[in-house]
Order: structure tokens, then sequence, then C-alpha cells
């Protein structure tokens, strides 16, 4: 009994220093305390306090937990929604040297409004938008994180300039190559020129490679043979409406033959839609993993360029006079359109509302995109995502899988998932606060209080400021 006495004492050390060890704290740059997080995956809101070091997500605990960690900077979220930064899935930064500084200055904009990643869906700035990629990642430039395909693949004399131009089968491996020496994020290819036999080789080289492939559909080949490839997203819902039509090989081979074009067919394609057709080509590209980009708010916009004065848009003075001379192609476009050309196109532009909805309720993986870029006219960088968020729960998919298309998804497609997309541990910490909760107003996106982008923090004030920073002559 004696001996057991002795060693008490030598007990009560080990137990008081394992307790110190126990509290003794952890440093981090940064908590956000008290905010509503907005989680993802489950859609449950629960408040959590944040701790940041080094623009990574150091814990997320409850916030009747006392934490071992202490923040050299806090934020008090109260009462403030949190969730993953916003990603615009499909941007362009084009136009040709002389709006270098025009696409420059959208880096800004995105900021501005809570996008702190985008995928740039092909341009012909490769070397400028490579240069942007570093110096955000440095923290030198005030800007998303830019994902970029580099220049698109097409066929001869295609529509956009610096588009990588595949011929003959010998070209693809060139293009691919070329592609790969530039680093790119993934691979885009474009319809205007490309044979079908060509475009549907080009998706299985990628494949082959292990790269990342989304794009246009040209409408020499059918959605199924464009999935069986390998395509791994599609760019914008003609593509998938054509897939949905009992009639899809009858146009596919008027298509072929030259007796139809591009926009003769879609009358032809919304009325042969079919649920059985669509309903099997739901699954499919549910099965095959295939996300689908709807871009709404683009297809709206112009659609009713007829209608709709832009002449007043807030947003025209960040543009600068280069962009807005290049939407004219499409507005003299619009304008000299047949009234049964305009008539078609709105209809299609209600029927896609109805096909994004069924998309979704079929569990469809949906990308938010705005098509925002140079010759796009009145979809600006930065707002345009939000619009699209919105026509996302107007043709009524609820507001959390609208929000889900946007980060969440973004990061699944790229397979950086294990950095983005969440408010995790080990998650880059790119995050909006928003003022009040956008799972019951939508809108609610655009009251932005606060973005964080890595080690970066801007306030409403700055976020104002920097706007203002983006006006151009």
């Amino acid at each position: 009994m004696k001996k057991n006495l002795n060693r008490l004492p030598l007990l009560l050390i080990l137990i008081l220093l394992a307790a110190c060890q126990e509290k003794e704290t952890l440093p981090a740059d940064l908590a956000i305390l008290n905010a509503h997080v907005i989680d993802l995956e489950s859609g449950e809101v629960s408040e959590k306090n944040i701790y940041i070091s080094k623009g990574e997500i150091q814990s997320v605990e409850d916030t009747d937990v006392e934490s071992t960690f202490k923040a050299d900077s806090l934020i008090d979220a109260t009462g403030k929604y949190l969730l993953p930064g916003f990603w615009d899935n499909h941007i362009h930064l084009r136009g040709s040297d002389s709006l270098i500084a025009n696409n420059k200055n959208f880096l800004k904009l995105f900021i501005a409004n809570g996008i702190t990643t985008v995928r740039d869906a092909g341009g012909d700035l490769t070397t400028s938008v490579m240069e942007w990629k570093k110096q955000i990642t440095n923290e030198d430039l005030v800007g998303p994180t830019i994902f970029t395909a580099g220049p698109k693949i097409d066929g001869p004399n295609s529509t956009w300039a610096g588009s990588l131009v595949v011929e003959n089968g010998a070209d693809i491996p060139v293009a691919l190559d070329s592609l790969q020496a530039l680093n790119v994020d993934f691979v885009k290819l474009y319809d205007s020129q490309f044979s079908g036999e060509l475009y549907l080789k080009t998706i299985e080289e990628t494949e082959k490679r292990g790269l990342i492939v989304s794009g246009h559909m040209p409408f020499t080949v059918t959605l199924d043979e464009t999935v069986d490839a390998g395509m791994d997203a599609i760019e914008h819902l003609y593509y998938v409406l054509k897939g949905c039509a009992s009639n899809e090989v009858e146009v596919t081979n008027k298509v072929k033959s030259g007796q139809m074009g591009f926009w003769d067919a879609m009358p032809s394609l919304v009325e042969g839609y079919t649920d059985s057709t669509a309903q099997s080509t739901f699954q499919k590209l549910k099965q095959n993993d295939v996300y689908v980009v709807p871009t709404l708010h683009v297809g709206n916009t112009l659609s009713y360029m007829d209608e709709v004065d832009h002449s007043n848009d807030i947003y025209l003075k960040y543009m600068g006079q280069g962009i807005i001379a290049s939407y004219q192609r499409r507005i003299q476009s619009a304008l000299r359109s047949s009234e049964e050309a305009r008539k078609n196109r709105k209809a299609l532009d209600s029927f896609f509302g109805q096909l994004v909805k069924s998309l979704n309720t079929a569990d469809v993986n949906l990308l938010a995109g705005s098509d925002c870029g140079a010759s796009n006219s009145y979809i600006y960088p930065g707002i345009s995502l939000h619009s699209e968020l919105k026509a996302m729960v107007d043709a009524g998919i609820p507001p959390l899988d609208a929000l889900r298309t946007s980060a969440y998804n973004g990061a699944q497609f790229l397979n950086k998932s294990d950095s983005y997309g969440t408010i995790s541990k080990g998650k880059v910490s790119d995050l909006v606060l928003l003022d009040d909760n956008p799972l019951e107003n939508i809108s609610e996106t655009q009251n932005i209080n606060m973005v964080i982008k890595g080690t970066q923090v801007f306030s409403k004030k700055q976020l104002k400021e920097l706007l203002d920073s983006a006006v151009m002559e």
C-alpha cells in the first residue's frame, strides 16, 4: 500500500501535464464566428465558427465548443449566411489583343459579385489568361481562380479566332499535344465546322489521355454517339433537346444532307420531344456522369433583344467600348431576324425552362454558367451568374439545387472537390458571406456582405470600391 501511495504525486503530475497540453491553443489567421453555414451537400444550415490559416480552412466547429484555435483576426458573422464562393462554370476570356485590358477588368467584376472561381470555356487570349492565373494564385492580382480550356478545338474556317483546327485524323493528336503543353484544365470542342466523325474521334482521344472534355455537338451526330464517345459535359441545351426528340435520327440525316440547318431544326426537335425519349436520355446522361450547362440567362437575353432596351444597363460602364462594339453582331442579327424566327426563338427559350427543370428532377448534374464575355451581348461578367441562378429557380429548380450547380458541382466536374465546393477542413478558404438566406430567396446571392478569397478578405465597402475601380471609358 505504501508503495502505491508514493506513486500518486507522479500520476497527478502526468494528469496536469495532459490537461495543459489539451488547453494549448493553435494559431489561426482568421476566425469567422457565429455564421449560418449552408451545407450544400445536406442542405442543413447551422451556426458554426470557422478557423482559417494560410488560405485553408483549418476547422469548422459548433459555436458552443471551446476552440483550441486562437485567431489573429475575427469576423462576427452573426445573422449572416456563409457558403463556398460562387463558381461561374462557363465564361469566355477572348476578343483579340485589343481587348486584353477589358478582359482583365472582368476579373474585378467576378470578385465583386462573390465569384471566386471561373471556368473559361475557350478563347484567344491564352497567354494572358495563363499569366493572370499565376498572378491570382500568388495573390498579386485580384481575381477568381481560373480553370481554362485555352483555345477551342473546331474544324476548318471556325467561327472563333484562335481555335485549333481539326481537318483530318492526324490533326487530333497535334491539337491535344498543344493543349497539354499549355497545361489547360479541360478541353473544349466547338461545332461550327467540325465533321461528326472527327468530333467523335477527338472526344475518344481526349478520354484516352485522361482529359476532361466538354463542348457543343455537331448536329451531324446524335447525343447517344457523343455520350458513348466519352463526352463529360454538354454546353447549352440545344444538344440535349436533340437527344430528347423522337425524330433525332431523321433530323440528323437532314442536317447531314444539307436539307436542314441548326436553327431550322429547332422547331422540329421541339415538336418531336417525347417524355419517354427524354427520360431515356436523362438516364443515359446520369449513368455516364455527363454534366449539362443550361446557360438559361444568355438564351433569354439573346431571344428578347428585339424587345428589351439595354442602353441604360448599369453594367455597360464596366465593359468598355471594345466589348460593347463586339455585341453588335448578335444585336444586328436579332434585329434582322424574321418575325417567325423571333417567335420560334422565344418559344424555344420558354421550352428550355421546362427542359432544365426536367433534367434536375431526373438528377442529371447541372452546372451554372453565364456564357459572359466578348460578343455575347449584355451578358455581364459577375452579375450574370446570379441571373443564371435565379433563372434556374424561376424554372422550378429548388434554391438548394440551384446553389449546388455553382461551386459544388463545378468542383466535382473538374475533379477539384478535395479543395473546393464545401465548407470543411482542408478546403481552400474561398467563401462568400451573405446578408440573408438564399435558400429562402435565391436573389439573396446578390446581397453580399463579404468575400474571402484565400487569404484576402473583401468587406462590403471594399467590394464597392473594387466595383467602382472597374469603370471603363
